[in-house]
């Protein structure tokens, strides 16, 4: 009899390429994940690793054991999903990614609220960039990632995934306060030729996103600094290092020596959270888009009704 975690082994081990990379999809020690494959090999009374340069590959053994280990996990999967949706309760283990600022905007209200409505729920949570975020569903190994695209660039969405709108996020240009345009209530990105940009990681999804949108206004960005998490981006922008796009989303504080204006041509981000249409039924996926999306009302919400005081 073919052991399932063993099988839940192999399968990371095919899926990610490597020892160290299933170890970490596992949330596993490497040490583990060696050990698993090499019971395995036992069970089964065959090879299913190779020697590969300083790692290991699949043999033709492995590869087919590997393809039914799939199938019989999705299966697995679906009778879980099939069980909890009969049961009806939100209960087990729920993995969740965000982008940076959904996570510091959106995660603290709905996943407070989710632990309070549902204590049998253990929720694990993480940041991930959207593409990674993606990526880890596909896998299975996320159950849920909050993800976003642009007014002018969708993110592509793979089979097999579904979605729901949480909410649309408006987006800012941030400069010194001494800074020529400082004080304008709105601004142009043709206005910023001249100016060094502070952006994201070459080959994320929002830094491929701000130079397409600036080269399609004919404009060749100067790109002066990287980094990952907004309240980076604009410590620098404190610093007069340069300008930066600034989503409201997971933004506030702005720091001393900021000042930030809006587009004229109204950018936006819009942020949504994503999940395996094959786990569609399960409650507590039903229940975690519930909880993010009260908390993307309660952020809208927020916002208008400081536009109305103001």
């Amino acid at each position: 009899m073919l052991n399932l975690e063993r099988l839940r082994t192999l399968d990371a081990l095919a899926r990610h390429g490597s020892v160290s990379g299933a170890a970490e999809g596992l949330h596993v020690t490497t040490s583990a994940v060696s050990q698993q494959l090499a019971k395995l090999e036992r069970e089964v009374g065959q090879q299913l690793l190779a020697k590969h340069g300083r790692g290991v590959r699949l043999t033709d053994a492995g590869r087919l054991l590997a393809e039914h280990a799939a199938r019989i996990l999705s299966q697995v999967e679906l009778a879980q999903v099939d069980l909890e949706a009969q049961r009806g309760q939100v209960a087990g283990e729920l993995r969740l990614s965000a982008f940076p600022t959904a996570a510091r905007g959106l995660f603290p209200t709905a996943l407070a609220a989710l632990r309070a409505e549902h204590p049998a729920l253990r929720l694990r949570s993480c940041e991930l960039e959207p593409e990674n975020g993606i990526r880890g569903v596909v896998r299975g190994d996320l159950d849920l990632a909050v993800v976003l695209d642009w007014y002018n660039k969708p993110m592509p969405l793979p089979d097999g995934l579904v979605k729901a709108p949480l909410l649309d996020d408006p987006a800012d240009v941030a400069m010194p306060a001494g800074h020529r345009l400082a004080g304008r209530e709105e601004v142009d990105l043709g206005e910023f030729t001249q100016d060094e940009w502070i952006t994201w990681g070459e080959g994320e999804f929002c830094h491929e996103w701000l130079m397409f949108t600036l080269r399609s206004r004919g404009i060749e960005p100067i790109v002066g600094h990287r980094a990952a998490e907004t309240h980076t981006q604009l410590g620098l922008v404190a610093a007069g290092l340069g300008v930066c796009i600034a989503p409201l989303l997971g933004r506030l504080p702005v720091p001393a020596g900021v000042v930030t204006a809006p587009l004229r041509q109204r950018v936006r981000r819009h942020v949504y959270v994503v999940w395996r249409a094959d786990a569609d039924r399960r409650p507590s996926i039903r229940a975690a888009v519930r909880a993010l999306r009260a908390a993307g009302e309660r952020v809208a919400g927020e916002r208008a009704g400081a536009a109305a005081a103001a």
